[in-house]
């Protein structure tokens, strides 16, 4: 399926949306008084940004590929 830039546009503000989620769910985790008891928690929303990372990466390509159409001026 064909997807145009509006799709790779909303894709990417999803996934950094989640990004933000994640990240403030490590911080309270973290935070609480015994962090120990959350490791299993805290190790999977840090796989989970390392993925959406990626993914959010690989995007941020796409998207500036077809602004460009294929030309090598984008620097993410």
């Amino acid at each position: 399926m064909p997807y145009v830039q509006e799709d790779y546009l909303e894709a990417k503000r999803q996934i950094d949306s989640t990004l933000h989620k994640l990240r403030e769910t490590i911080k309270t985790l973290e935070a609480k008084e015994n962090p120990a008891r959350y490791k299993s928690q805290i190790t999977l929303a840090q796989r989970r940004i390392q993925a959406f990372e990626l993914a959010s990466h690989l995007i941020a390509q796409q998207i500036c590929q077809t602004e460009t159409q294929g030309e090598s001026k984008c620097t993410t």
